[in-house]
């Protein structure tokens, strides 16, 4: 996921309400069928509106989840989307990668502290001045990796090579560091290539096995795993791109011919290898999972106090507002007028997904759109506008409040 499709994504979820509340007062809250019905019309008009398909997840907390899989008819013909398809989360993938380092932590094995130079001596820039919290925030100044065109083959489905998280940090500090460590705020994945070289250095073990046996397993997430290549393990989600010929303007030339079988003007997608995305956004999930996930995470089941309130100390995304979203260690967090959110976003291509939850997570809720250009290159305002009335209405939902039909 690039800084654009998280500032995208933010926006729709803060601005979006803002716009989309009631300002009367607040009607009664619906029934969980008034509910279901409301937030599936906003995602059959998200279809309607160029989505090749939809999946929401929404948990208030008072009973039975809402879930939602909504598709065009042309890519019936792949694959009947359901919601508990498995998904590839993108960035979302930051959460975990996170939660395994402050495991650590926890363990007196690593220290927010740390220096990145005292586990990868040399192999990092300002490796002696950039911690291990700069690199979970997002204030190392490391150039972000995805924006060299040594990933382009691999992000387009053209390169199936393994690429490691020493190897995607040995492209990232190719490039000067933005600015010096610690003074500014710039999304970057070569700071998550950078944890993922530690933890595995630390551990001796590589990242699947990290997540496997440190979240997936404990918490009986059974669909959710670090893939060994493009393969998926069971029912999925398939994802889409146009075709270069149906491509929108805004989206650059090298980033038109993607790899794959073409479908109805579209390309789909979902055979590429994820491993480029590595400890920043290759982990596999379904809704369900990551719901058990953040429930864990947020009711401090995976982590002790000190380390949770570290996750949760954040540093502003935009520091001419403050008071807007923000970012701690592999979460994001903004208020809107339903609530205060925690989670975070991701997106490669064929696959934009949002997760939120509440401080407690006991509330959850995910939005899976089947096709992800729309954000990274501001594509398509349809697209945009419908996802911004399903998203707002979905973060309320979550909320317990109620929105205008």
């Amino acid at each position: 996921m690039s800084q654009r499709v998280l500032s995208v994504v933010a926006s729709a979820l803060v601005v979006g309400l803002a716009a989309t509340l009631p300002a009367a007062a607040a009607p009664p809250y619906p029934s969980t069928e008034k509910r279901g019905a409301h937030l599936q019309r906003l995602a059959r008009e998200l279809v309607e509106a160029g989505a090749p398909g939809v999946i929401v997840r929404v948990d208030d907390g008072r009973g039975r989840p809402v879930e939602i899989a909504e598709q065009a008819a042309w890519t019936r013909r792949d694959h009947l989307l359901k919601a508990g398809d498995e998904f590839r989360v993108g960035s979302n993938t930051k959460a975990m990668t996170a939660t395994l380092a402050l495991q650590l932590v926890a363990e007196g094995k690593l220290a927010l502290t740390d220096p990145v130079d005292k586990w990868l001596p040399g192999k990092v820039p300002n490796g002696r001045a950039i911690t291990l919290r700069m690199l979970l925030n997002h204030t190392s100044g490391l150039f972000d990796y995805t924006q060299d065109a040594a990933l382009r083959p691999s992000m387009l489905g053209k390169d199936r090579r393994r690429w490691t998280s020493d190897k995607l940090l040995a492209v990232g500090v190719k490039h000067p560091p933005l600015f010096a460590p610690g003074t500014k705020w710039s999304y970057s994945n070569t700071g998550y290539a950078a944890v993922g070289a530690i933890l595995e250095r630390v551990t001796g073990r590589s990242l699947a096995d990290l997540i496997r046996d440190r979240i997936a397993r404990p918490l009986g997430l059974k669909y959710t795993y670090y893939p060994a290549d493009g393969t998926w393990r069971g029912s999925h989600a398939r994802g889409y791109e146009r075709d270069a010929a149906h491509m929108p303007p805004s989206v650059p030339a090298a980033f038109r011919d993607l790899a794959g079988p073409r479908r109805h003007g579209h390309v789909d997608v979902s055979g590429h290898d994820p491993g480029w995305g590595a400890a920043a956004g290759a982990v596999v999930s379904t809704t369900q999972d990551w719901a058990r996930f953040h429930r864990a995470l947020m009711s401090g089941k995976l982590l002790p106090a000190a380390q949770l309130a570290q996750m949760r100390t954040t540093v502003p995304v935009d520091p001419a507002r403050p008071d807007g979203p923000g970012y701690g260690l592999g979460v994001q967090t903004g208020t809107t007028p339903c609530g205060t959110f925690w989670g975070h976003d991701g997106g490669m291509p064929g696959y934009l997904t949002t997760t939120l939850t509440d401080r407690t997570g006991g509330r959850t809720a995910s939005v899976v759109i089947a096709t992800e250009y729309w954000a990274e290159f501001e594509a398509d305002p349809k697209i945009a506008k419908a996802a911004r009335a399903l998203q707002s209405a979905v973060t309320c939902t979550m909320f317990g409040k109620p929105q205008a039909s």
